[in-house]
């Protein structure tokens, strides 16, 4: 058995940030008591230890009503003066030292400005938020406002790997991009533990606005080390199981066609068989003679191995001189053995799809092409071709490679053609006299792919994949 290719994690070093020496933060005191001061922080509230550390920092004392205000959006300005009485905590031990001398007593003032002041005397911010004061911060202008308000020493990163990794295989953080307006700080916050996102994706909605009591959460995470995220982003948050997928759910459901005329609506009759789960079709015709009987038999055994997955490559029929004629599809090599083989090879497919998405090898970032590139891969690494295989040979069939790793292009491509369609990705096969190979549709392109022939050297042949039908048509014309 061949060692499984993992290269192409290598790129995620493309996306990776240095790592920083993890060292512990001092502690910020906190020097009240919260009992209850703010009527809308119950114990059962969200971010109730968020708010009520934020109390017993000195960081706020709520709304003149008596409550936090939990759901309330905050300001651009409100935002300012949260992170610069922080700093101030950080630096001095009280919230308004930082800010003081910035106070005038000479001509009004907005609240926010001696903060906003005092923040850029740090060189924490500039003018870039200037004219927005007053408006609803969003996300993105929050977490750009919170980066940089105390030193690096004091948010270690603690999450470094965890998120470089997920973010650059585009598992979580993705609406977050290269684009997204402060994104260097939003992922700071992530690798510092500050935020994790809003869903179990990670995703942070950098431009909507922000409640008081998200922020809270982010400015007592920044303040207290005990309150900061350690998330486990080991799986993509995307990834689905395909346990429970059967045979017949890789077949989309059609019409039975009593008395099929074309290739069509042959097909159609194949399938509305095959996503019921039977291996018997009925036809019903005018009537029959033995050579419209076999005609009509042998283009049903040529649509059937379109479908090679399902491991059908032989079929019986018995007619009646009414017209009535029913074909039974089975495979030489299965026997009486088959539908055991058949829920075999699913069961290891299943098998291979999760544990490729579970080591991050396939994920929700990738593109139908690079997902399948994958499994082309994992096929050829997996598997060799049986040279001794003859007509009756387990290796005409799926099972033969996920069971025994061997298989002739029959096996090879119903393998093939079985993880494809578990991943949702469509496709078929096409054939000539010697030879059967995968057509597939990714992202909205026609390839023709051959893993048999991939496999036919001592290194994997990848010239193989993702064909034209012209570059197709040189290797092995139809």
């Amino acid at each position: 058995m061949k060692k499984r290719l993992l290269s192409l994690l290598l790129a995620l070093a493309l996306l990776a940030v240095p790592a920083h020496a993890v060292k512990e933060p001092s502690p910020i005191p906190r020097t009240k008591t919260y009992a209850g001061q703010f009527s809308d922080l119950t114990r059962d509230s969200v971010f109730y230890d968020n708010v009520a550390a934020l109390y017993e920092y000195g960081l706020s004392v709520g709304k003149t009503d008596g409550t936090f205000g939990m759901q309330d959006s905050i300001t651009v300005g409100q935002a300012v003066i949260f992170a610069g009485r922080l700093r101030s905590l950080y630096l001095h031990g009280e919230a308004e030292t930082g800010a003081a001398p910035y106070h005038s007593a000479d001509r009004p003032q907005r609240a926010y400005e001696p903060y906003l002041f005092y923040l850029q005397a740090e060189n924490i911010l500039g003018d870039e938020l200037t004219g927005l004061y007053g408006s609803a911060a969003t996300r993105a202008q929050v977490a750009h406002i919170l980066a940089a308000t105390l030193p690096q020493e004091a948010l270690p990163l603690i999450n470094e790997e965890m998120v470089s990794e997920g973010y650059a295989r585009r598992q979580y953080i993705t609406d977050v991009t290269e684009y997204t307006d402060y994104y260097q700080d939003i992922l700071y916050l992530y690798r510092a533990g500050i935020s994790q996102g809003s869903n179990k994706a990670g995703d942070f909605y950098p431009d909507q606005p922000i409640t008081r009591g998200a922020v809270a959460a982010m400015l007592t995470r920044m303040a207290d080390p005990q309150l900061r995220i350690t998330v486990d982003w080991s799986s993509d948050p995307r990834f689905v199981s395909a346990a429970g997928r059967t045979l017949a759910s890789l077949i989309p459901a059609a019409e039975y066609i009593a008395a099929p005329s074309t290739d069509e609506e042959m097909h159609q009759a194949i399938r509305s068989m095959l996503s019921s789960g039977s291996s018997t079709l009925v036809l019903k015709y005018p009537s029959l003679d033995a050579a419209r009987s076999r005609s009509i038999m042998q283009q049903a055994l040529a649509v059937v191995k379109t479908y090679c997955e399902q491991c059908y490559n032989s079929v019986s029929c018995t007619y009646m001189v009414d017209g009535s004629l029913t074909l039974t599809f089975s495979a030489a090599s299965g026997g009486e053995n088959l539908s055991a083989y058949r829920d075999a090879a699913m069961a290891s497919a299943i098998v291979v799809h999760d544990q490729l998405w579970q080591e991050g090898l396939i994920h929700s970032g990738m593109s139908e092409r690079e997902k399948a590139l994958v499994y082309y891969t994992w096929i050829c690494e997996n598997s060799r071709y049986d040279y001794d295989a003859s007509a009756d040979s387990l290796s005409h069939i799926a099972y033969g490679l996920f069971a025994d790793g061997l298989a002739v292009c029959d096996g090879y491509t119903g393998a093939y053609n079985m993880l494809l369609k578990l991943e949702g990705i469509q496709c078929t096969t096409l054939a000539n006299d010697e030879h059967i190979w995968t057509v597939a549709t990714l992202d909205g392109i026609q390839y023709h792919i051959d893993t048999t022939w991939a496999d036919s050297g001592k290194t994997i042949r990848y010239d193989y994949f993702a064909m034209t039908p012209g570059q197709s048509w040189v290797y092995h014309p139809w």
